[in-house]
């Protein structure tokens, strides 16, 4: 069942257009993973989903409802978290008010502190660490964590592994394949390709805001990739053969 989808949205970033007529769908249970050089729209496209940004034609259906008019707080209720490029965390609270702090809509379902700290055992024993104190995994563990505490059903992902060291970026994406087998469906926006396809069910390719190539990552080449990512001798739109 179709999840998430997008309608044929057009949004702006300042004057410039991010996204031109951009549709999508993400499948109940799924990994998308979202990839494209910067100022590809790939933050934009999260800022639609989110709510913090409306777009500017163009429609955003959840679970085929239409919540294109809805505010962020309110997508967070239906089942939508972000959790952000940069983390945003409360610095100053500590490692478990971070995670409690993502609670507050009450949404029913698996995820809770203890449930958060069976994910993530290296910040258990950080629990009264403030945040600011955290090394930057320990941080992004967290924010992914205080997003799950919402009970999403739909867990939007901002350039995860941005600034972390393999080996972080590898426990952090196996996280990943565990949070998914709970049932949240997962959209990854990511700059890490390798990491992003290797973890993805199927994945798509913005290039100034549109989406020149989709498919099963498997099916995807490297050329293929390489030229989509920038923009070489690829149409408007390539779809690989399954």
């Amino acid at each position: 069942m179709t999840h998430l989808r997008l309608d044929r949205v057009t949004a702006y970033y300042g004057h410039l257009q991010a996204l031109q007529e951009l549709s999508l769908g993400v499948d109940q249970g799924e990994i998308l993973a979202v990839i494209g050089a910067n100022g590809a729209g790939k933050s934009t496209l999260l800022s639609l989903i989110s709510g913090e940004q409306a777009p500017r034609e163009g429609r955003v259906f959840f679970d085929d409802i239409d919540i294109t008019s809805l505010a962020p707080h309110q997508r967070v209720r239906k089942g939508i978290a972000l959790v952000p490029e940069g983390r945003h965390l409360f610095g100053t609270l500590s490692v478990e008010d971070n995670l409690r702090s993502g609670a507050s809509t009450r949404r029913r379902g698996t995820w809770d502190l203890d449930a958060v700290y069976e994910l993530f055992p290296f910040i258990a024993a950080r629990r009264k660490h403030r945040a600011a104190v955290l090394s930057g995994g320990e941080q992004q563990a967290v924010a992914i964590g205080r997003a799950l505490m919402s009970n999403p059903s739909l867990l939007l992902l901002d350039e995860v592994s941005l600034g972390l060291a393999p080996v972080i970026i590898r426990d952090l994406y196996a996280a990943l394949q565990r949070i998914t087998a709970e049932g949240t469906t997962l959209l990854v926006v990511e700059q890490n390709i390798t990491e992003a396809l290797a973890a993805a069910n199927y994945a798509i390719c913005l290039l100034e805001g549109r989406v020149v190539l989709e498919g099963k990552p498997d099916t995807l080449s490297q050329r293929a990739i390489s030229q989509a990512y920038f923009g070489h001798d690829l149409g408007p739109s390539s779809k690989a053969a399954s």
